[in-house]
């Protein structure tokens, strides 16, 4: 199997598929701990790209910035909903995606 290059990878779409597939799996399956799965791999994928287009210290902040989403989605939840928080976290990740490594 071949991957794209890392420069050539939209890491706002992979990242935000990386929540939403996460959200979805465990929803859909009933098993939370499934939903790990794409969160991860989205949330590495994405990082790849995040190194290659914006050096370390990028690809840090972006990765902390995915991972405190996903923690900030479930307090999140309980206030507006559970697709209402992952649509807001989502949306914050991919645009900080877009603005930080996106448009190089």
């Amino acid at each position: 199997m071949k991957f794209r290059r890392a420069e050539d990878v939209n890491s706002a779409l992979v990242a935000a598929s990386g929540i939403l597939g996460g959200y979805i799996a465990a929803r859909e399956s009933g098993i939370r701990s499934v939903g790990t799965i794409p969160l991860v791999a989205g949330g590495v994928w994405a990082g790849r790209t995040w190194l290659a287009k914006g050096g370390p210290s990028t690809a840090a902040a972006l990765g902390a910035l995915y991972v405190a989403a996903f923690g900030a989605s479930h307090p999140l939840a309980k206030k507006i909903g559970a697709w209402p928080s992952v649509a807001v976290v989502t949306g914050a990740v991919a645009l900080a995606s877009h603005l930080a490594a996106g448009r190089r």
